[in-house]
């Protein structure tokens, strides 16, 4: 078990996660972060932003990075361009 972070990258800022989430492994973190990236992009979809983040930065425990998930990948593939 640690602890993970999932930081949002919204153009040039970095929105912090300051309370992260206690999971098995990276595998696991990274699961997470592609659930939460279906509700950003549905969210922001129902709310008809023109903008969205563009990835999620999963980090251990330490503070370093260990994986950027972009949104994009979880959208149908013939939405990705």
């Amino acid at each position: 078990m640690g602890r993970f972070y999932f930081h949002v990258v919204e153009g040039a800022e970095l929105l912090t996660d300051v309370e992260g989430a206690r999971l098995t492994d990276a595998l696991e973190a990274r699961e997470m972060a592609m659930r939460s990236a279906r509700e950003i992009l549905a969210d922001a979809i129902r709310a008809g932003k023109n903008r969205i983040p563009e990835a999620i930065v999963i980090a251990d425990e330490q503070g370093r990075a260990i994986e950027t998930v972009p949104l994009a990948v979880v959208l149908p593939a013939p939405l990705k361009k």
